[in-house]
């Protein structure tokens, strides 16, 4: 059975993912290099690493499997699940793939510059309501598709 792994700092979908798991009995880790509620469901795996750049990343790339759900809006940590097999999902719902993560990562090192040289300040749009839908559609369908095998 797949699993789902969640790059849990600043993630705003925890409890969407969480009813989705318990839905569908899937063991999920929720990995964070800080602090947080824990869950008292079982099929919830808190697990908390060191502050080490990029710790959490790494703790997911060493024990993701093909067929892996992986919840992120890293763009780096995105192309590594996707290269190791997994599916991966951003915080809104938007699937990275194979076909996507060339130009995301692209975007991410334009953006990168951009704010370096002041042309651009803060971060992006507010996560709203229809972020979250949207995310809970995907992460069924996502489960789906785990379960049929493709």
């Amino acid at each position: 059975m797949s699993e789902i792994y969640v790059d849990a700092d600043a993630c705003p979908v925890k409890a969407e993912i969480q009813r989705v798991a318990e839905r569908h009995g899937i063991v999920t880790h929720i990995v964070s290099n800080s602090g947080f509620r824990p869950s008292g469901n079982p099929l919830m795996r808190n697990v908390v690493v060191s502050d080490k750049f990029d710790a959490a990343d790494d703790w997911i790339v060493e024990r993701i499997r093909p067929g892996d759900i992986v919840v992120t809006a890293d763009i780096q940590l995105a192309d590594r699940c996707l290269k190791a097999g997994a599916q991966v999902l951003g915080m809104t719902g938007k699937p990275f793939t194979e076909n996507s993560i060339g130009t995301a990562l692209a975007m991410r090192e334009l953006s990168s510059q951009l704010r370096d040289m002041g042309e651009i300040k803060g971060g992006g749009p507010s996560f709203t309501a229809a972020d979250r839908s949207r995310f809970l559609n995907a992460l069924e369908l996502a489960v789906q598709k785990t379960k049929k095998g493709i």
